[in-house]
């Protein structure tokens, strides 16, 4: 029997009839695994979005529609709610958004250092996050109180008058704002946590030795290290906040007055008033919006990290 050696093989191979080496068919196997996962985007992201674009083109109840065209979004636009509405939108994105980052990252840094009970810490950080969140709002209702709220009381132990939180039209809407990173900041550190867990520690002993001190290793290590994280920590916070309905129908319901109604819980009370087609144009203006402010980030972010 003929044996060949590796090479007078391969060279065998690639000089076939027709040339090159012989074509191994490719298995479309791993793309069965996209399957399940394309059915629930399309079934539960896609179709509703088709319809809901649809829907706010007509005038709708769950019996019947009529087809209406833009009018919608026109009478959308003329409601005195909607400017004050997505300007509040946009302040309590930002501050939410600025607020978690810059505590997520200071807990962050804390919670990766040698302090003393480091484990238990980490879980109390976290632990409002997983608090039902109208729970959140009604528990903060009632500490928020003007006059009988535990928050006002412990301040004027200390000789400090508190504001009527949730009552004052200048406060209310901050002090959901507040309220919210209180329960959302958990979730800014444990993915700070992660990025400044995943620099190797080489970077901050090299900085020790350079003579680096604790503010110039966070400065010059930590903080452009970290950046993926803070992508995250922004990007996910302003689409929540852009989002959020149920705290804010929790402690105020939009009140005093129209003060602290942001685009969904004006979106939802035109659904409890029966204008269904109204609402669902208000949903798109909100979806449109978000993609609006997020996207050029995105982009913007992305750009920036790939110039570096």
């Amino acid at each position: 029997m003929t044996t060949f050696a590796p090479a007078e093989t391969a060279s065998r191979l690639d000089h076939q009839p027709g040339g090159g080496r012989p074509k191994v068919p490719k298995s479309p196997y791993p793309y069965w695994f996209l399957v399940p996962g394309g059915l629930i985007f399309t079934i539960f992201f896609l179709v509703p979005s088709v319809m809901a674009f649809y829907f706010s083109l007509t005038r709708w109840t769950l019996f019947d529609q009529e087809f209406i065209g833009l009018d919608n979004y026109v009478q959308f636009f003329r409601e005195p709610a909607l400017a004050s509405g997505l300007w509040h939108t946009i302040v309590y994105a930002a501050v939410t958004s600025g607020l978690k980052v810059v505590l997520g990252m200071a807990l962050a840094v804390l919670l990766t250092g040698p302090i003393l009970g480091r484990g238990f810490m980490r879980s109390v950080a976290f632990f409002p996050v997983l608090v039902s969140t109208i729970g959140v709002g009604l528990t903060f209702q009632v500490l928020m109180h003007p006059t009988k709220g535990v928050i006002n009381q412990a301040l004027d132990l200390i000789g400090i008058t508190g504001p009527a939180w949730l009552v004052d039209p200048d406060w209310a809407l901050f002090s959901v704002a507040l309220v919210d990173v209180w329960q959302g900041v958990g979730l800014a550190t444990v993915i700070y946590m992660a990025g400044i867990l995943s620099i190797p520690g080489e970077y901050f002993e090299a900085a020790k030795v350079d003579g680096a001190g604790p503010w110039h290793r966070f400065r010059h290590v930590t903080l452009p290290l970290a950046r993926p994280a803070t992508v995250s920590v922004i990007i996910l916070s302003l689409i929540g906040g852009m989002r959020k309905f149920d705290l804010i129908w929790a402690m105020t319901k939009g009140g005093p007055g129209f003060t602290s109604d942001v685009m969904a819980s004006v979106v939802y009370k035109q659904y409890q008033a029966g204008f269904y087609g109204l609402s669902t144009a208000g949903n798109v203006v909100l979806f449109l919006l978000v993609i609006a402010i997020v996207l050029p980030l995105f982009w913007f972010f992305n750009r920036s990290e790939d110039a570096r």
